[in-house]
């Protein structure tokens, strides 16, 4: 039996969490973190050095790359381990990992979401082909980030004459979790919530396992929960906290955005302004086909959403959000993760089902570095790593995906006469490069799947073919020698390019 449900502070709540324990967090970028626990969390530990030694387990980012968020349990001596998606966005979690003060893993974001499910049903964790051949499989580091993590937390294992990985389930003492609102039996309802995430199955992998599960709220209503929208039963919530204002806006970047929470028509958003950004969203859009269900990455891919508005194309396809968005507009920034007006919103863990089983038609992405042979770094980025998030389940199932970057990064400047691109100033950065610091998503790999894999930039269109990077299409005014292949650190196949679409390079 378990003691009645408590109403407590965030303070008297997170005082209750003991040393040594594995804490699990809910919440995406700006939405759906339970920023008063973290925060109280913090404060404790800077006051009475307690709880230490604790292990963080996380699905997707979160914070705001400052302060909030994860970066409030950024403390040497307060953490011993992070196993997280996503790092870019707690950049203080990150320097301990570099810095070498804790253990640190890297797993996609869709493993970890499955895997609280496989730790709430005591199974033996996740078995799926996801990060095979990237820095995340055992033969090639199996996901950690620095020396001091030695355990290994994925296998390979053969089932049925294939390799697989098997993630390992572990025990969850601590579910830190968030929902709009709870009722006096503590059934949390998330009707204000850009997202549901995986509360759920964090708050079971703890209950199931004699842990403790706080939810963070915005109020307690004396009215029963209506059943269906019960996203958390109260059977699984030890304490409630009611958050202070500012503790519990719907996302880091917004109070409380409606259209997130609400069916309708997104207003398009405004047109973007003519750059290299515009000229690879516009050649993306051309390998969307009517009908295609599709995820967009965070940064540049995000220019499809304006472009395909401009061209009215935005209903020509759904666009879904690996959070559990279906539908609408995708936000971007801290509110990543939430969309305008969706046609539904399901919880993250089921979302990745769906990914991993190919569901995706088409996935566009970003890439930092590219190689000879295809595969694309996502995560090192020299001096701090970023993470991959739900990178590696996405772009390893879809049937379509398609990595935009400029050619070259860091002051590239361009401009349009005549229909012809020139090039005014040249990108500081190398974005095909000889050998990329970490594979994340592996072309070979993609090519004996038959996945079909693009490279777009400004001012040229790669293929993933037989023998590497296939140049098939080039913009019009651009020397291949001198602008392409001269700026790249290997040579790409040449065969018969095309021109880029004349279109893509209109100056509106």
């Amino acid at each position: 039996m378990r003691p009645a449900l408590q109403i407590l502070s965030a303070a008297e709540a997170v005082a209750r969490i003991p040393d040594g324990t594995t804490v699990a967090c809910s919440g995406l970028v700006g939405a759906g973190h339970p920023e008063a626990l973290t925060a109280a969390l913090e404060e404790r530990f800077k006051t009475d050095n307690s709880p230490n030694n604790l292990t963080l387990v996380y699905a997707a980012g979160q914070g705001d790359g400052a302060q909030r968020g994860l970066n409030h349990l950024a403390h040497p001596g307060l953490l011993k381990r992070v196993i997280g998606g996503h790092w870019n966005l707690a950049p203080r979690l990150g320097q301990l990992a570099l810095a070498g003060d804790i253990e640190a893993y890297c797993f996609p974001q869709g493993i970890i979401c499955q895997l609280f499910r496989e730790i709430a049903a005591h199974r033996p964790g996740v078995f799926t082909k996801v990060g095979l051949n990237t820095f995340i499989d055992p033969a090639h580091g199996g996901g950690r980030l620095n020396k001091k993590t030695s355990e290994p937390l994925v296998e390979r294992v053969k089932l049925d004459g294939e390799d697989w990985l098997r993630f390992r389930a572990f025990p969850i003492d601590v579910g830190l979790i968030r929902a709009t609102r709870a009722d006096r039996a503590g059934n949390l309802t998330m009707e204000r919530e850009g997202l549901v995430g995986e509360v759920l199955p964090i708050a079971q992998a703890a209950r199931n396992h004699g842990g403790l599960v706080i939810a963070q709220v915005e109020s307690i209503s004396d009215q029963p929960a209506a059943p269906h929208a019960v996203r958390v039963p109260g059977m699984l919530i030890d304490a409630l906290v009611v958050a202070a204002p500012g503790e519990h806006d719907q996302t880091f970047a917004e109070p409380f955005n409606a259209s997130y929470v609400e069916a309708g028509r997104a207003v398009a958003p405004e047109p973007m302004p003519f750059s290299e950004r515009k000229i690879i969203a516009r050649r993306v859009l051309r390998e969307i086909a009517p009908g295609s269900i599709v995820n967009l990455g965070i940064g540049m891919p995000e220019g499809v959403v304006p472009v395909a508005a401009e061209e009215g194309r935005l209903d020509k396809f759904t666009l879904t959000l690996e959070s559990g968005p279906i539908g609408g507009m995708p936000a971007g920034g801290l509110s990543f993760g939430c969309s305008a007006h969706p046609e539904a919103i399901i919880d993250q863990p089921a979302q990745f089902d769906f990914y991993d089983g190919g569901g995706l038609d088409v996935a566009v992405l970003g890439a930092v570095t590219i190689d000879a042979e295809g595969s694309v770094n996502i995560s090192a980025l020299g001096d701090r790593f970023a993470g991959v998030g739900g990178f590696v389940n996405i772009a390893q199932n879809a049937r379509k995906v398609i990595f935009c970057c400029p050619f070259r990064a860091g002051g590239l400047e361009i401009a349009i006469d005549n229909g012809q691109l020139q090039i005014q100033t040249e990108g500081r950065h190398c974005k095909f490069v000889k050998q990329i610091p970490q594979v994340a998503f592996h072309g070979p790999s993609a090519r004996g799947r038959g996945q079909e894999v693009f490279y777009i930039t400004e001012r040229v269109v790669f293929r993933l073919g037989n023998h590497g990077l296939d140049l098939i299409e080039t913009a019009s005014g651009i020397d291949v020698e001198n602008e392409i292949c001269a700026q790249m650190e290997f040579r790409p196949n040449i065969a018969h390019p095309k021109p880029m679409p004349a279109e893509c390079f209109r100056k509106d």
